[in-house]
C-alpha cells in the first residue's frame, strides 16, 4: 500500500512558495534553474538573514526532499533547489484533508464559504465555470455537480 505524501509544515510552506515563485519566472541568463538555500534565505528573511536562517533553511530543505517535495541539484559546487511537486497538487492536497475534517468530505461547504467571503471577478467566474463543465460526471450522471443536463449562460 503506498503511503500518503506527508503534509508540509507553515515554515516549509514559506519555502515552497518561493520554489514556485522561481519556477514561474522567465529563466536566467545562464539557463541554470532553481534556488540555493541562500536565495531561498535571503527572500524570505531578507536584510534579517544570517547564519541560523540559512542552517533553518537548509535543514527545512532537507526535509522537503526526504519527502518528496523538493528536488535537489548535486550537479555544481552549490546545491540547487527546485519544486517537487505542482502549487494544486498541495492546494488540492489540502482543500481535501480540510473538506474531510470540517465538512465530511463536501467541498461545496467550503466553496460556498469562499465565494460568500470574497467576490469572484468576471475572470474567476468564467474559469470556474470552464471547470464546471469540463469536470467528469459523477455516478448520478451529472457533469461538474450540477442537477440538471443544461448549460447556463451568462
Amino acid at each position: 500500500m503506498a503511503r500518503d505524501k506527508q503534509d508540509i509544515t507553515d515554515a516549509e510552506l514559506a519555502i515552497m512558495q518561493v520554489l514556485w515563485r522561481r519556477a514561474e519566472a522567465p529563466p536566467s541568463a545562464t539557463g541554470i534553474t532553481g534556488a540555493s538555500t541562500r536565495q531561498i534565505a535571503d527572500e524570505i528573511y531578507g536584510e534579517r538573514a544570517g547564519v541560523a536562517q540559512y542552517a533553518t533553511v537548509q535543514k527545512q530543505l532537507e526535509r522537503l526532499e526526504a519527502k518528496g517535495f523538493v528536488r535537489r541539484d548535486r550537479s555544481l559546487f552549490v546545491h540547487l533547489f527546485s519544486a517537487g511537486v505542482d502549487r494544486d497538487e498541495v492546494i488540492g492536497r489540502r482543500l481535501r484533508e480540510m473538506a474531510d475534517k470540517l465538512c465530511e468530505g463536501s467541498l461545496a461547504p467550503v466553496l460556498s464559504h469562499l465565494f460568500k467571503t470574497k467576490p469572484l471577478t468576471e475572470q474567476e467566474r468564467l474559469a470556474l465555470r470552464a471547470l464546471i463543465d469540463d469536470a467528469p460526471a459523477d455516478e448520478g450522471g451529472r457533469r461538474g455537480g450540477k442537477s440538471g443536463g443544461s448549460k447556463r449562460t451568462r
